[in-house]
């Protein structure tokens, strides 16, 4: 018998948060706990805390007679039971949450690092430095790159530009060639949450041609893909997209359009689908990039070739190593892939986080 179960938590931010088209001052994870034989795995999500509710509502009575070791069969019969509630959205994060811990109990089932299970390519996964969010004044900006960069030796850094839905170019501007003279010659990546529309795009990185950007993250909104491969052809970084994926059809469709695919294990659909997504964009001849949720992609990203790096994502970072014992460091800009303990490595710190369960 497997038993899902679910909890969420919302953890306030330690300051305002803001990109190009959202803002927000709390990050709710939603943890699911997969359990068989006294034996539990550890997987979640960032999402509503109704993703919770798809795992135990719908999901768990799907699993329950599956034998645990078989992780496709509970995965293919947890996207079947999707089908009339819809995958995409808060049903992708059900699924990837409950398809994360399944496989998180398979490897400590068998009492083998997570690692070992899936199989490495790399022993520690390249990681970029990922926050300097819009509503960060130019100190509080400063000091968080200096700190990847000149303190933890991370080698690349992102910041968000295309501030109200691109609106404030020159601050965009500006906070970019700031970001600049922080890091030196540490590559530099922004991310316009598809802020900006496709010439607008193309001028405003003509406009930076001196900052060597290196990484232009949704350039226009991911929902445009003509438009997506309109910059890609027009502009010197590397065009990146991918994060909203719930399907293989969607990176399919997107890839012909994009430079390098962003998947991400804890919505894509888990572990099961994030190597299926690798494969179709190492079909199309491109990597991929692990979007946020680093320690819940660690393991995955070590299995996967076409890697080139993870998002060592602030907000997440923060809250996972304060919810989880085990959590790991990106000193020198890699991190760790975790072969200390079985599973994951990581123990969730239950008493700590019980002061910001919701559900």
């Amino acid at each position: 018998m497997v038993a899902l179960t679910a909890s969420a938590y919302t953890v306030p931010t330690d300051a305002p948060e803001a990109d190009g088209t959202l803002a927000w001052s709390s990050t709710t994870i939603v943890v699911v706990e997969a359990s068989a034989e006294e034996v539990t795995g550890l997987g979640w999500t960032y999402g509503p805390p109704a993703a919770g509710q798809v795992v135990t509502g719908l999901l768990a009575g799907v699993v329950e007679k599956i034998d645990p070791d078989d992780v496709p069969a509970a995965w293919v019969a947890m996207q079947r039971r999707l089908r009339n509630a819809g995958r995409p959205g808060i049903g992708g994060l059900a699924l990837s949450a409950a398809d994360n811990a399944l496989w998180d109990l398979k490897a400590r089932r068998h009492d083998m690092p997570l690692t070992r299970l899936l199989g490495t390519v790399r022993p520690v996964v390249p990681v970029y430095g990922s926050g300097g969010f819009t509503t960060y004044d130019a100190e509080r900006q400063h000091a968080q790159l200096a700190g990847w960069v000149h303190d933890e030796g991370i080698p690349r850094v992102k910041i968000k530009i295309g501030e109200s839905w691109g609106t404030d170019v020159p601050r965009d501007l500006a906070r970019m060639a700031a970001a600049r003279r922080t890091i030196g010659d540490a590559e530099l990546y922004v991310d316009a949450n598809g802020a900006y529309q496709r010439k607008q795009a193309i001028r405003m990185m003509r406009a930076a041609a001196d900052l060597d950007v290196r990484w232009f993250e949704e350039p226009v909104s991911s929902d445009d893909l003509q438009g997506l491969g309109q910059v890609r052809d027009a502009v010197h970084p590397d065009v990146a997209a991918g994060e909203y994926g719930y399907d293989l059809t969607y990176f399919a469709r997107m890839a012909p359009y994009v430079d390098c695919l962003q998947v991400d294990v804890t919505r894509c659909g888990g572990i099961t689908e994030f190597r299926r997504a690798a494969a179709v964009a190492a079909a199309h001849g491109l990597e991929v990039s692990g979007h946020c949720a680093p320690h819940q992609h660690l393991a995955v990203a070590a299995a996967t070739p076409n890697l080139r790096h993870l998002e060592w994502f602030h907000d997440h970072v923060r809250i996972e190593t304060m919810l989880f014992d085990g959590t790991v460091n990106a000193d020198g800009g890699s991190a760790a892939a975790g072969d200390a303990g079985p599973g994951n490595g990581l123990t969730f710190r239950r008493t700590d986080a019980e002061q910001w369960r919701v559900t």
